[in-house]
């Protein structure tokens, strides 16, 4: 029959520690990562009474864990035995001399988060344009930024292009401009286009009247006179009404007689006898 109490006095094979001592180290460990998720928790409410913005709240909810973890393994290394001053003195020596190889990105990358997160040029669940990626914030960490793309991909971006990156908020301000483009031909009344175009965008029950709604002449194009419906509408709206005004402009200008022409180019073909022909 085994002994339990003398099977734990014994020593791991070929080293000094007791097998008592490390199942009690095992313990700390196990225990302290759980009590670590629980605080994180806890401390993730209580960020939410306080009604920080989401962006902030969850950085320092990150950073919290990471160095509640931090504390968690100190713990487990000192039950082990070893002395934990010579650990972190060890620890930063080595971060120190890592620093000075190359962790200079790393810095950056946490410095950057912190101005993000304190200025808030985005907010979680925004939907923002960075270095030519676009898509919804899912989250600010310590190092990189995340983001989730209409077609659910997920782009981590480090903090330091972040922040040195121009950023596009689209849905930070709370009404946007919607503009559909439209070509009619040459010789249309472009008074009466545009009137058809301007009651079609009034009667549409999504679109603002302040800012009052526009239609504009924008270019003297190479086959059409190039209109831009312009309507104010609130973000959230801002591409179903623009599907609709693309919808009904088609439809409007169609029932109205209004051509909408399509791209031509005259060819002549030099015959060898010199003389010209032309198609369209």
């Amino acid at each position: 029959m085994i002994n339990i109490p003398i099977l734990l006095s014994n020593n791991i094979p070929y080293t000094n520690l007791p097998i008592s001592q490390f199942l009690f180290a095992l313990f700390i460990l196990a225990a302290g990562i759980v009590v670590a998720g629980i605080l994180s928790q806890a401390f993730r409410r209580g960020l939410k009474t306080a009604k920080l913005p989401q962006l902030i709240a969850e950085f320092l909810v990150r950073f919290m864990r990471i160095l509640l973890y931090v504390a968690v393994l100190l713990a487990f290394i000192s039950a082990l035995g070893v002395d934990v001053s010579a650990v972190v003195i060890g620890l930063s020596a080595i971060i120190g001399l890592v620093l000075g190889f190359g962790m200079q990105d790393s810095l950056n990358n946490v410095a950057a988060g912190v101005w993000i997160a304190s200025l808030r040029p985005m907010d979680k669940g925004e939907f923002v344009t960075i270095n030519s990626f676009s898509g919804t914030v899912h989250a600010v960490g310590i190092m990189a930024t995340e983001i989730l793309t209409p077609d659910n991909q997920f782009i981590t971006i480090p903090n330091k292009l972040v922040w040195g990156s121009p950023i596009i908020n689209a849905t930070r301000m709370p009404i946007r401009r919607v503009s559909v483009d439209v070509g009619i031909s040459y010789g249309t009344d472009i008074g009466r286009a545009v009137n058809v175009a301007l009651e079609l965008i009034k009667g549409h029950p999504k679109v603002l009247g302040t800012p009052a709604p526009a239609v504009v002449t924008t270019e003297l194009a190479d086959s059409s006179v190039n209109l831009q419906l312009r309507a104010w509408t609130n973000t959230p709206d801002l591409w179903s009404v623009k599907d609709d005004l693309t919808i009904a402009i088609y439809d409007a200008f169609n029932r109205e007689g209004i051509n909408i022409p399509f791209p031509q180019m005259d060819v002549y073909i030099r015959s060898s006898s010199g003389s010209k022909q032309s198609t369209d």
